[in-house]
């Protein structure tokens, strides 16, 4: 474990956006992350676990995220892209290591090496720059390995792995960490590309330098020891999106959102509802509208609901940029008032069931959470 300060957070982390001036409130609980990484590194028993923090830790804040791993050990961090590596960084300090998950983009390699990163070498170019960046500083670099065993997403593709083994040089001045590679469907346990991926795997890493290897990401962990290897990266698990499909969810939910009423108001029967009036009420019905949208992150193709004290409030028409209008018909009349807050993440209805309303997946939802909310971080 490094020595590095982690950022000490109030329980109430009052974001650039105020609770009186915002639509919508997102409460972040930092202790269910912490406990969900506790609970992968008991799943892992004596194998490293990092911490996936790319598109802003899941959209929950990654310079928060990562002081919270931090506290329970976490002391390797990955990051798609060099601008959330160097932006970490500065939250992390010069502790952990930080990993960039796309590679370098050409040119950047010093901006890399100002902010201390480690790149993962995805191609024969991105070897050949960062080896350049190796002879350039006159020191050996560290760096991942990926081989594509089979996503055909990044990764070097088998003909380059070779190309490697033949060229005595190819890995002069780089200190290789790990080798790496990343699976394709481990959500589906059954699925024959899992043992076809590991396989690959193991015939790739095999013609490279012994180093660490790497391949279980959040759903990789729960197919069993074989996958582990020497490191794991969880990534949506570590923020409350199940692991396991079709089975009872092991990780802990971490946020709640929900949305102010802007008004309330009483339509009769016959009155259209939202943009092309895509809803007309069947009877007499009170609505209430909600200072929140797909500006907000909500999909416009979501059907679904909010919740007021347990109860369930529908959605009626189109979701707007803005706004959502919802059927308050169950509640006592003056019940739901203006400023009130309604649940649309949280105890009633988790990212996983908001996701599959919508034909979507859990990361979705989180990754487009937007920046108008208040963000509360509690439990830190």
């Amino acid at each position: 474990m490094n020595d590095a300060p982690t950022r000490s957070l109030p329980n109430d982390d009052v974001t650039a956006v105020s609770k009186a001036a915002a639509g919508a409130v997102l409460t972040i609980d930092l202790g269910a992350i912490r406990e969900n990484y506790r609970r992968l590194k008991a799943k892992l028993g004596s194998v490293r676990c990092a911490g996936v923090l790319k598109a802003d830790g899941y959209g929950l804040g990654a310079a928060q995220v990562a002081s919270a791993l931090m506290r329970e050990g976490c002391d390797i961090f990955f990051v798609a892209l060099l601008a959330e590596g160097i932006a970490l960084r500065k939250t992390v300090g010069a502790g952990p290591d930080i990993y960039v998950l796309n590679g370098l983009p050409p040119g950047s390699e010093p901006e890399a090496l100002a902010a201390g990163l480690c790149t993962v070498i995805n191609s024969g170019v991105q070897l050949k720059a960062w080896r350049a960046a190796a002879r350039g500083a006159g020191r050996r670099l560290p760096a991942a390995i990926q081989v594509d065993s089979g996503m055909s997403r990044l990764g070097m593709a088998p003909a380059e792995v070779e190309a490697v083994t033949k060229d005595f040089g190819a890995l002069d001045g780089i200190d290789v960490k790990y080798v790496m590679s990343h699976l394709a469907c481990a959500d589906e346990p059954r699925h024959p590309a899992n043992e076809q991926q590991r396989m690959e795997f193991e015939r790739l890493r095999a013609m490279l330098p012994a180093a660490p290897a790497s391949l279980a990401n959040s759903s990789g962990i729960f197919l069993g020891p074989s996958y582990h290897y020497d490191l794991a990266r969880p990534g949506a698990a570590l923020y409350g999106i199940n692991p396991t499909p079709g089975a009872a969810n092991p990780m802990l939910s971490v946020l709640r959102l929900e949305a102010k009423v802007a008004q309330t108001r009483s339509v009769e029967k016959g009155a259209g509802v939202g943009y092309g009036h895509a809803y007309h009420a069947e009877g007499p019905l009170s609505l209430a509208t909600i200072s929140f949208g797909y500006a907000d992150g909500w999909l416009r193709r979501s059907a679904s609901a909010a919740w007021f004290e347990g109860v369930r409030l529908p959605f009626l028409g189109r979701v707007s940029m803005d706004s959502i209008v919802l059927d308050i018909s169950a509640l006592q009349p003056g019940k739901l008032r203006e400023g009130d807050l309604v649940e649309l993440l949280g105890p009633s209805q988790s990212v996983d069931d908001a996701a599959g309303h919508a034909g979507t997946i859990g990361y979705e939802i989180l990754a487009g959470l937007g920046a108008r909310f208040h963000r509360r971080y509690v439990n830190a």
